[in-house]
């Protein structure tokens, strides 16, 4: 089974402080402009919310109002899925062809690609295994991450400094090309002074 990552150029803070803003006019927009995308997800997880599970639109609505949340840990995914939603209204999708679709370790393979760079600011990796804000629960799938522009912005400056000690280990070429998407993201949000990157694994 193949996964994808979906990654989001965005002002971090400004996108977490959304999740229990309570914002209604925030939910309309969200409800008219992803009114197919809601509609397919419910007909795609129809067994899951006939088992209890919150509808696509249910689940936005208690991210955005900070609950409630449903008590059964395997309904979490839904909460994953609407918090991805904000992503997408709020930031820029990023190009992630070089992740979309991948098999088996492939974010740890890349990881060790930027380490051999010694690139150790960020990690793919955390894009899956992080956590999104509270009080929204935490799910398995979507994975979901961040990388700060602090993080952002050591990253770059390792990887400038192994330029300059022209420090170039062999890697496979599909290792490069993933590794300089990962440094053009991170491009993309040092020129947006604050904003950072929100990754998701699906």
């Amino acid at each position: 089974m193949s996964s994808s990552l979906s990654v989001y150029l965005l002002d971090v803070a400004a996108t977490r402080a959304l999740v229990g803003s309570g914002d209604d006019e925030l939910l309309e927009v969200i409800r008219t402009r992803f009114q197919d995308d809601l509609a397919g997800d419910d007909d795609y997880f129809s067994h899951e919310i006939a088992q209890g599970a919150p509808t696509a639109y249910d689940a936005l609505r208690a991210v955005v109002h900070g609950g409630p949340f449903s008590d059964h840990s395997h309904h979490a995914f839904q909460y994953g899925y609407a918090y991805m939603r904000l992503c997408a209204l709020t930031g820029s999708f990023l190009p992630n062809d070089c992740f979309t679709p991948h098999r088996g370790d492939w974010l740890e393979t890349v990881d060790r690609g930027l380490k051999d760079l010694r690139i150790t600011a960020v990690s793919v990796s955390d894009f899956s295994y992080g956590v999104p804000p509270a009080p929204v629960p935490h799910a398995d799938m979507p994975g979901c991450g961040v990388w700060t522009p602090e993080q952002i912005a050591r990253a770059l400056e390792e990887f400038e400094a192994t330029k300059r000690a022209e420090h170039a280990p062999p890697l496979e070429p599909e290792v490069v090309e993933a590794v300089m998407q990962c440094l053009e993201w991170m491009r993309h949000a040092q020129a947006r002074p604050g904003y950072g990157l929100i990754g998701f694994r699906s």
